[in-house]
């Protein structure tokens, strides 16, 4: 069983999560509205990443017995000037995202939650992965610089991005696992 305060930051953490996912499917629309395919499915793959993210917090408010409250969320930006502002943008908001679950694991720990520790060690984990991805795409970004044929070449290589997340929620994340 979890407190009410930590509650509540759990389920502000689903919140941010979704609004994640919410994120990076506009992005995902945008790519393909101006033609960038493999950019569009790189960031559907991230959505699918962070719904995944916000189903684990989601099972894991409800084992420990508690409510799960959703909010709403807020309207994601919906066009981008150029790649390398949505990754940009894309890691700013992932070392938002890295902050607001340092502060939970501070919170888990003043606590003595030593559950809650276990459980966020994961996303501690996945939120190196998440910078050092967004980091690797802006630096070959900032080297096409308006290089069209190596922007496609990008492209095509972000196309064979795949989801390796549940995708399918219906029974459950470990479940499906």
């Amino acid at each position: 069983m979890i407190d009410k305060e930590m509650t509540e930051a759990l389920n502000g953490q689903i919140n941010k999560e979704m609004y994640s996912a919410y994120l990076y499917m506009s992005m995902s629309a945008h790519s393909a509205n101006v033609g960038l395919k493999g950019f569009a499915n790189w960031f559907m793959v991230q959505y699918h990443e962070e719904m995944y993210h916000a189903m684990k917090l989601y099972e894991y408010v409800q084992r420990q017995g508690e409510e799960v409250k959703l909010e709403a969320i807020q309207a994601p930006p919906a066009e981008f000037s150029s790649p390398l502002e949505m990754f940009t943008m894309t890691l700013t908001h992932e070392q938002f995202i890295t902050s607001s679950i340092n502060d939970l694991m501070e919170l888990a720990i003043g606590k003595k939650d030593h559950a809650t520790q276990i459980f966020l060690e994961w996303y501690v984990i996945e939120q190196v992965e998440e910078e050092e991805n967004d980091n690797d795409i802006i630096a070959q970004l900032k080297i096409i610089g308006d290089n069209a044929h190596a922007l496609l070449m990008l492209d095509r290589e972000l196309s064979g991005r795949a989801a390796n997340v549940v995708t399918d929620f219906s029974k459950g994340v470990e479940a499906a696992e």
